[in-house]
């Protein structure tokens, strides 16, 4: 297809395992000091609950990056790929005439952490850069250094780590190079600058990490959670993670994971100047992340089977190359599947009917409030093969207005007032003077789970122990997937024929239809 000159470019920019938590942006800056972020959101519009489609890596990616939720697009646990037939991201655009290219890790090929090295269809493989890559830079030596031995400070220093042995230095030199010729033949572009940092194993100049020796992370409320009243599988993470931490009266020690924080703002912000300096004019600038931490709160550390806030929330600011959004705040619930409508509208391109989320343009402009949106989270599994945090987790979760209501699919449910309590320390669900907002939530979420299709639907999401009313049923009906823009014609089983909508059931059917 031609391309438009005139069409928007984009840059997305995310960093893995950071919350809204770690984020000066979002509060704490002058104890975080992430101020490259703080300038993006000073000239840009800041979501303030926006949620990741599921607080692990993997699914959280790949609702991000194909649209829909990772329960229907393959990669719903850590070392799951993307089904072939779910287009990314990349895909579309360059499908559009864009330039696109992905740079840093991807963790959307099923194969592990690192990924396989090769490039996937969509992307400009002349920028590829996941950890295998990087891995192949470094050598054996530098490997087992990265991955083994720099476990503190001093052998930080000891090892002379410097930002070009990291990861992030190597991601961030080619971003800078792709924007240096981004443009020849005014060509609109889609770059993702993907940062591994802050996630583990922290790895950072000595310098970043010295800044936070002596810092301490107030955690808030979230601090005091017996997690009495709550599901059983949070309680023994607890008893088993906990002590990993340096927790002392609430608060949290952690000068790698905060120094690391530190050093992946500093390569964001060379990446906002080189936006800057090469393509003022032209590109929209999106930062995200995948999921947050816990970082100590609710007794949890790292991300997995809960629907924290603390893992779940995570930060979304977007820049508009005219500064038309500057400063803007929006309280509008967002999630990672409204990005790839939101760009798809802002290039003028059309929305096929298998994206799950919704365009976010309404509100970039002027932060008209969509106070009636929601946001849906899931969780299955950790992981596949190697079986982190093991076991079969079942989660669904609504966020809509003031409350969020947890299914705990194996376990006991939740809900909290987030107005009254952020930390999420009542659990609610059987408080009968909020029956009625818990029921209407569990609609909307047992309806979310069947117009979407979440093939984990089944009739236990509607027997919960404290629901006293309206069960669904678990049949259905037959209904065509939705078109996705790349979809050949579906053929009924009975007949062979193609279908159009509007048909009979299958079991209606006869041989002469």
């Amino acid at each position: 297809m031609t391309s438009d000159g005139n069409k928007p470019s984009f840059v997305i920019v995310m960093t893995d395992t950071q919350g809204t938590n770690a984020c000066g942006a979002y509060g704490k800056a002058e104890a975080l000091r992430t101020p490259h972020l703080e300038r993006l959101a000073e000239q840009g519009i800041r979501f303030e609950n926006a949620y990741t489609t599921a607080p692990v890596c993997t699914p959280a990616r790949s609702g991000l990056f194909t649209g829909v939720y990772p329960c229907k697009s393959g990669g719903w646990s850590n070392s799951m790929p993307l089904y072939d037939n779910v287009k990314t991201l990349g895909q579309r655009f360059q499908d559009e005439g864009y330039h696109t290219a992905y740079i840093g890790k991807w963790h959307l090929d099923g194969h592990d952490y690192f990924g396989t090295g090769v490039c996937p269809d969509g992307w400009d493989p002349d920028y590829w850069y996941e950890g295998l890559n990087h891995i192949h830079d470094l050598g054996p030596a530098g490997v087992r250094m990265w991955r083994t031995q720099l476990k503190s400070i001093d052998s930080l220093r000891q090892h002379g780590i410097t930002r070009d042995f990291t990861w992030a230095g190597g991601i961030t030199d080619r971003a800078v190079r792709f924007l240096e010729n981004s443009n020849p033949d005014n060509r609109p572009f889609l770059l993702v600058v993907s940062y591994d940092e802050p996630h583990a194993p922290f790895t950072c100049p000595p310098e970043f990490a010295e800044a936070f020796r002596d810092y301490w992370h107030e955690l808030g409320p979230g601090a005091n959670d017996d997690l009495k009243m709550k599901p059983k599988h949070q309680q023994e993470w607890a008893t088993t993670n906990i002590n990993k931490l340096n927790l002392e009266e609430g608060r949290l020690n952690h000068p790698l994971y905060f120094g690391c924080n530190r050093f992946v703002d500093t390569e964001i912000g060379r990446v906002i100047d080189a936006v800057d300096t090469h393509t003022p004019s032209q590109a929209v600038i999106l930062y995200t992340s995948d999921h947050g931490d816990m970082l100590g709160a609710h007794q949890l550390t790292g991300k997995g089977p809960v629907m924290y806030d603390d893992i779940t929330r995570i930060p979304l600011i977007v820049r508009m190359p005219d500064g038309t959004n500057a400063g803007l705040v929006s309280k509008t619930i967002a999630s990672h599947v409204d990005i790839m409508p939101t760009l798809l509208d802002m290039a003028g391109l059309e929305r096929p009917d298998s994206l799950d989320g919704d365009s976010l343009v309404p509100v970039l402009s002027d932060a008209e409030e969509n106070l009636d949106k929601a946001a849906y989270i899931e969780f299955d599994r950790f992981e596949i093969s190697n079986d982190s945090l093991g076991g079969f987790f079942p989660i669904r979760a609504i966020r809509k207005g003031g409350m969020k209501l947890v299914i705990n699919l194996l376990d006991t449910d939740e809900l909290y007032n987030m107005d009254a309590d952020p930390a999420e320390l009542r659990n609610l669900i059987n408080d009968p003077d909020y029956e009625n907002s818990r029921d209407a939530l569990h609609d909307e979420l047992l309806n979310w789970m069947y117009e979407r299709r979440d093939p984990f639907r089944s009739p236990q999401w509607e027997r919960r122990p404290w629901r006293k009313s309206r069960q669904f049923g678990w049949w259905g009906e037959y209904r065509l997937i939705p078109q996705d823009g790349y979809i050949t014609d579906i053929r009924d089983y009975f007949t062979g024929r193609v279908m159009t909508r509007g048909a009979p059931r299958p079991a209606d059917r006869t041989e002469e239809q």
